[in-house]
């Protein structure tokens, strides 16, 4: 197995280890102890190698059941994990779509960390310097309407039930980009709010979603489906929406099959339907999900049945990634991945929606949502903008 040493993004400054759903009494004393890092030509199964990894560097993770141990203060506190949807994607034998806009990042990256002493807290960054291009599109709205048309195509040939089509926008940039992606971890509503960081690459996350908690032997999902502007007007039209509820309903059952797949027989449950809540200026639907782990679960196992996240893939899944393979003119990168923590006894991913990516001299974001049979394709296309604008103004410092 190849392992990397602690690592940092080169040329750009370090604000500290700020990694989605890490413990926050222990950020400010968190220290890089190792990494590993996989992209598609080093071979084998990422997920087995990420939960081998884990293991040898004090976290074991191969039965989720089993109570964590004392904790060692001398040891690992814990790690960050994330795993691309291309990556995800594999994992379940689906293709992976189209490559990657930004190569120097990996497509699974596990870092471990231990403790040292409190870092001083981080000074505000100056704007000066900071300067972002305009955005270049993955694709015109006609096409992304297009796209639309054809996943309704495939619905009506009773190909797929529903596909989450994305696009993608990329920007040059000058300056440190760490406080812009900050700024983006951030914005409100955002549950995985973080960055992670690397030798020439950086991610920043403002995700709501959870892919996949576990906490005391119970697992969580919280899938997110329908939008609407964050206005009176626009949660009752949410709530009374056939549409937007039927695709939610969509998805929930999808993730209650996933996690049935990894659960204790009987122990799938829906505790939450089609609740309102809020990110940005935006409404979004979300249920949330539950199950008992089952006996003898290991991390691996896990990511393959949870990876990719239904409500950014489709239904049925695998059908709908081929859809996405083939209609996408531009790989997923950092978004509709999973991203977040894991530690014996713990683990917490976020899907990373709202989520952007640096490379050495661009800025990329993605955006999307679900198509179903009632969707309107100049509709989709005006959703997926305000998903992604407040995203664009977070990274501008607007």
């Amino acid at each position: 197995m190849r392992e990397d040493g602690p690592d940092g993004v080169e040329t750009l400054s370090r604000a500290g280890v700020d990694v989605p759903a890490a413990p926050v009494a222990c950020r400010r004393t968190l220290v890089e102890r190792a990494r590993w890092q996989w992209r598609p030509a080093d071979g084998g199964d990422p997920a087995a190698l990420a939960q081998e990894f884990l293991a040898a560097h004090g976290l074991p993770l191969h039965d989720l059941a089993r109570p964590a141990a004392g904790h060692d203060p001398a040891g690992a506190c814990g790690a960050a994990l994330y795993v691309s949807a291309a990556a995800g994607a594999g994992l379940v034998g689906a293709p992976s779509g189209a490559a990657n806009p930004a190569p120097a990042l990996p497509e699974v990256a596990v870092v471990v960390y231990g403790h040292g002493p409190p870092a001083p807290p981080a000074a505000a960054a100056p704007a000066a310097g900071w300067w972002l291009g305009d955005w270049a599109e993955s694709w015109t709205p006609r096409q992304h309407a297009e796209a639309v048309t054809a996943v309704r195509a495939a619905i009506g040939r009773g190909d797929v039930y529903q596909v989450n089509l994305v696009g993608h926008a990329a920007a040059r940039y000058a300056g440190d980009p760490l406080p812009a992606l900050g700024r983006l971890a951030a914005l409100p509503g955002a549950r995985y709010g973080g960055t992670l960081t690397g030798a020439g690459w950086a991610i920043g996350c403002a995700s709501p979603e959870t892919l996949v908690e576990l906490t005391d032997g119970r697992l969580v999902t919280r899938p997110i489906k329908g939008t609407r502007p964050a206005t009176a007007v626009g949660r009752a039209e949410l709530l009374a929406s056939a549409k937007e509820r039927a695709e939610h309903v969509m998805i929930v059952d999808l993730e209650r099959n996933d996690l049935a797949r990894v659960a204790r027989t009987g122990s799938v449950r829906v505790d939450e339907l089609f609740a309102v809540r809020r990110w940005c200026d935006l409404w979004q639907a979300e249920s949330t999900v539950s199950a008992a782990v089952a006996d003898g679960l290991g991390l691996a196992d896990l990511l393959r049945a949870v990876c990719p996240g239904g409500s950014v893939t489709g239904a049925p899944k695998l059908a709908a990634l081929d859809r996405v393979a083939a209609l996408e003119p531009v790989g997923r990168g950092a978004s509709m991945g999973a991203l977040g923590w894991v530690a014996p006894g713990r683990i917490d991913l976020g899907l990373t929606i709202r989520t952007a990516a640096v490379d050495a001299d661009r800025v990329h974001v993605w955006a999307g949502g679900g198509i179903t049979w009632g969707s309107d394709p100049d509709a989709e296309v005006a959703e997926a903008a305000a998903k992604t604008r407040p995203v664009r103004a977070a990274l501008a410092g607007r």
